[in-house]
């Protein structure tokens, strides 16, 4: 099956896009308490609940052992606990504590008032209505 590239303009499009992106998420990174990794398996184990750090290292594509590795650094900093498995006795569930999930919760909530105060200081309110016009389509792309 033959597939034509996509035409040029995409291509453009495409690297504006990651390239504006990117840079935004590093200024929003910056400033971040929490790495980025364990900021991600503390967001998996809030939405998903309580995970062995191997289905942890399946779900970041990471190996097992730098799995065990940031699990330990949440634990030292009692961001997560890690509690006997209930069926099998050979393995550890791993579940966010109340203060893993206030951490998460501050470094979001810090991001997005980066991003609030960006808005109001750089953009006008028809570009602000623009942008939340484009959430739709940069939703669909992913």
């Amino acid at each position: 099956m033959d597939t034509d590239p996509p035409p040029h303009d995409a291509l453009e499009l495409a690297a504006d896009l990651r390239l504006a992106l990117g840079t935004l998420v590093r200024a929003l990174r910056a400033d971040d308490e929490l790495p980025q990794n364990q900021a991600a398996v503390l967001g998996w184990l809030i939405r998903e609940g309580p995970r062995t750090t191997s289905e942890l290292a399946d779900l970041q594509r990471v190996r097992h052992q730098s799995m065990a590795r940031t699990v330990s650094l949440l634990a030292d900093a009692g961001l997560v606990t890690q509690q006997p498995h209930p069926s099998d006795g050979r393995k550890l569930l791993v579940a966010a504590t109340p203060a893993g999930t206030a951490a998460l919760h501050a470094q979001r909530a810090r991001r997005e008032a980066a991003i609030a105060t960006a808005l109001t200081e750089r953009l006008t309110p028809a570009e602000q209505h623009r942008l939340r016009d484009a959430i739709p389509l940069l939703r669909r792309l992913s």
